[in-house]
């Protein structure tokens, strides 16, 4: 068994935007530094023994306190690994809702379908992100049996383990809560992911309300994208 802290990246401005941010390298505003330096703080006495993070600047910058905060064990050891970025969007990576209703509008059509098998053009359909995410979770968890592990990835990615773990079909829209900077805590025991808390914000409880992303609400007001 190997416990994963799964972390979303700290706020960027995009959230705010409404911009499908996907793999564009969008750095943490503010809040989401305050975010980062919160999470420091309430993990420090972890025992953890590895922190992994997507390797884009949102995710790097969310792991850089916890890096610096690991008191517990001053030689944490931290790597950056691709496998663990945000799905890719393709054409409309770094647009805002309302830009591809106007310049996508099949794309977009189809998308709010939530049909695990559509990708945009030069994007990764959920099928294919959802592989590579539970591939990158087996691969940690046969690498690091018996240990905890920090994972700083992204929402979409966060939404792909937490699908698998409730037994969800991976078409229709997202059902699970996923705050920035949230700590969700897994155990993976071979192909099976056990959810032991989810969504837990109690270092950001005083912080301005986030945004609400509600995949249900998509073909109404326009929603953000992790």
């Amino acid at each position: 068994m190997t416990e994963l802290i799964l972390i979303r990246h700290g706020e960027t401005d995009w959230n705010r935007e409404l911009r499908f941010q996907g793999q564009v390298d969008v750095p943490l505003n503010a809040i989401g530094h305050e975010q980062a330096r919160r999470l420091g703080l309430r993990l420090a006495g972890e025992a953890a023994q590895l922190l992994v993070s997507s390797d884009l600047m949102r995710t790097r910058q969310t792991a850089l306190p916890i890096s610096q905060q690991s008191l517990t064990t001053p030689t944490l050891g931290t790597e950056f690994n691709a496998a663990w970025r945000e799905q890719n969007f393709g054409v409309i990576d770094g647009m805002r809702v309302d830009d591809i209703k106007a310049q996508h509008p099949q794309a977009w059509a189809k998308w709010i379908e939530f049909n695990a098998d559509y990708a945009f053009s030069g994007g990764e359909s959920t099928q294919q992100f959802h592989a590579r995410i539970l591939g990158a979770v087996r691969e940690l968890a046969a690498r690091h049996p018996r240990q905890t592990l920090v994972v700083v990835t992204h929402g979409g990615a966060l939404d792909m383990i937490y699908r698998t773990a409730r037994a969800l079909p991976l078409s229709g829209p997202r059902q699970s809560e996923i705050p920035n900077a949230g700590l969700n805590r897994v155990r993976v025991r071979g192909d099976a992911i056990e959810i032991v808390t989810w969504a837990d914000t109690q270092h950001l409880s005083d912080m301005p309300a986030q945004p609400v992303y509600d995949q249900s609400r998509l073909a109404d007001p326009p929603a953000l994208q992790a």
